[in-house]
């Protein structure tokens, strides 16, 4: 620590900076975490352990941090109109996001496990994308909708011949053209309006189908999200019901769409990404899946976006962590290091279990995904992706406040990237299903498919019998999942509860024991835990401390 003694001032100064933490850049993401490095070769996807390395480096450079703040000190402005009144519903971004993008979409991470499918592919790419949120979540989300999107462009014979080779390019290529014009391309999505939120049923918006075959849209969207996009999926009313409807931003014939931006919208967080209204005026659209099944189409690509609400909040979470490491290592406090204060020991522990669980979770899900036919897996995909954006996304805002805590008022100024992970951490709790959605959705995955809770038991009994606390709540989920005992005034308990016990057997199966123990003592018996550091006596805080960020030793 730099002592400030009499007569160390140059003459006329008043204060000399000190005991101050320099900024976390230049490392590399990757292989400072060896959680993340010990899950994708667990969940079999060790093939990509080299590239990831790189990809790390690349990510943790001052130039990648500061094109994530710049793209969110500048974010996307609208232009309605050009100069001489013609509507063009242009949106102008910062080169930060294109920067952004282009680095996003190069690394393959909005569509490479579509381009030649292996085993792992999944996995490798939410390790990936796990790492770049660490970096700038809002240009995630035009990245995750990409993804999400080509899944059910597949299954269309049409739009997976003329579309998906285009979007599974690895050049950004932001020019607003039709997409036949284009080297690359992106998708987005309009579900909601603004009298039915959650409940997409009481939409409004109408289309009309066409001699032709194709349809005419007339209605709103209250969020329309990522509108520079080459196409959106949109649920609007046929006359069979509620249908899914793919609309490009340019018609067949080169014209601009009828898809006309009202507003972007000034949020909370997520200020990089365009989020808009827009009013659809007999805009053209194609019928994607089958008429009056809109839900289930376009939950095939929710599916997917869910997945990466999960694997980015598990990298906003791991950022914040190393962020608290990284200071309290710097900062002296009553003449030690603060990473050694015996209170700050213990929450940083408690904020690397946190870290490490969501991280291990984020990896299982993906390795689902990646056995797209396997049915066991199928079931697994069905409740754990909702349990795990429930439980996971609700923890990412606690741990970025506790992490900006760690930093005090430093962490509490726009020049740490504290504030933004605090500021993006409700988004993914909120976007593709609130909270309650998610709870609602793991019952009726149980209700429509009882083998789901057979799958459940089994992929959680893989654990049983190596830590008492967890096979206490593993019995106690099993009195819950008979028929009739868990209603939905019990949904939340039921799915907090299955997602912890994935976390724990995770853990349990792979990991060191001092996270074990103090994971199943606090998140499963309850033996503290109620804010972070009140681990129970027993714990190796230094050493879950020290396997957290390599940069430590």
């Amino acid at each position: 620590m730099q002592a400030l003694t009499p007569g160390a001032l140059a003459h006329g100064a008043t204060h000399e900076v000190f005991n101050q933490t320099p900024p976390l850049v230049d490392y590399n993401l990757f292989s400072t975490d060896v959680a993340l490095a010990e899950g994708v070769r667990r969940e079999g996807a060790e093939w990509s352990v080299a590239q990831l390395n790189l990809t790390g480096a690349e990510l943790g450079t001052s130039e990648s941090f500061e094109y994530g703040r710049l793209a969110n000190l500048n974010p996307p402005v609208l232009h309605t109109h050009d100069a001489r009144g013609v509507r063009v519903d242009r949106i102008e971004f910062h080169p930060a996001w294109h920067a952004l993008m282009r680095s996003i979409v190069a690394r393959g991470f909005h569509g490479a496990p579509w381009e030649a499918p292996r085993s792992g592919a999944h996995v490798a790419r939410a390790a990936g994308y796990l790492m770049q949120a660490q970096v700038e979540s809002g240009s995630l989300c035009p990245t995750t909708m990409t993804y999400g999107s080509i899944a059910a462009l597949r299954r269309d014979e049409l739009l997976s011949q003329s579309w998906v080779p285009t979007l599974l390019s690895r050049e950004y290529d932001e020019r607003d053209l039709p997409l036949s014009q284009k080297r690359g391309g992106l998708i987005g999505m309009g579900m909601t309006e603004k009298q039915g939120g959650s409940d997409v049923r009481a939409n409004t918006t109408r289309a009309v189908q066409q001699a032709d075959g194709s349809y005419r849209i007339t209605g709103h969207k209250w969020f329309f999200s990522a509108p520079q996009c080459d196409a959106h999926l949109v649920l609007a009313q046929t006359e069979q019901g509620l249908s899914c409807l793919f609309v490009p931003r340019f018609e067949p014939d080169g014209s601009k769409n009828g898809v006309q931006i009202q507003r972007l919208k000034d949020k909370v967080g997520n200020r990089s990404n365009a989020s808009s209204e827009v009013e659809f005026r007999s805009a053209w659209g194609r019928m994607l899946g089958e008429p009056g099944r809109g839900i289930q189409t376009i939950l095939e690509m929710g599916t997917y976006t869910r997945l990466d609400c999960v694997i980015g909040t598990a990298g906003m979470m791991r950022q914040a962590l190393v962020q608290a490491l990284h200071h309290t290592r710097h900062r002296y406090t009553f003449g030690r290091p603060l990473i050694d204060q015996p209170l700050m020991r213990a929450v940083l522990a408690d904020l690397a279990v946190e870290s490490e669980a969501a991280t291990a979770l984020a990896l299982r899900l993906a390795r689902a995904f990646d056995a797209e036919h396997d049915e066991q897996e199928a079931a697994i995909r069905r409740v754990l992706t909702s349990a795990a954006k429930f439980w996971v996304c609700k923890r990412g805002p606690e741990m970025a406040a506790e992490a900006m805590e760690v930093l005090g008022g430093n962490g509490y100024v726009e020049e740490t990237i504290l504030g933004r992970i605090y500021r993006e951490m409700p988004v993914n709790s909120i976007w593709e299903g609130s909270g309650n959605v998610m709870c609602l959705d793991v019952l009726r995955a149980f209700s429509k498919s009882p083998h789901s809770r057979e799958v459940i038991m089994h992929e959680l009994h893989a654990a049983s019998g190596l830590h008492s606390d967890y096979d206490a709540a593993l019995a106690e989920l099993e009195s819950w999942l008979v028929p009739g005992v868990s209603g939905e005034a019990m949904a939340r308990r039921l799915t907090e509860r299955i997602a912890t016990l994935a976390q724990g057997s995770l853990l349990l199966q792979s990991s060191r024991t001092a996270v074990v123990d103090a994971f199943c003592q606090t998140r499963l018996a309850g033996r503290g835990g109620a804010v972070f550091g009140t681990l129970p006596a027993g714990i190796e805080l230094d050493r879950i401390r020290a396997d957290a960020f390599a940069l430590l030793e």
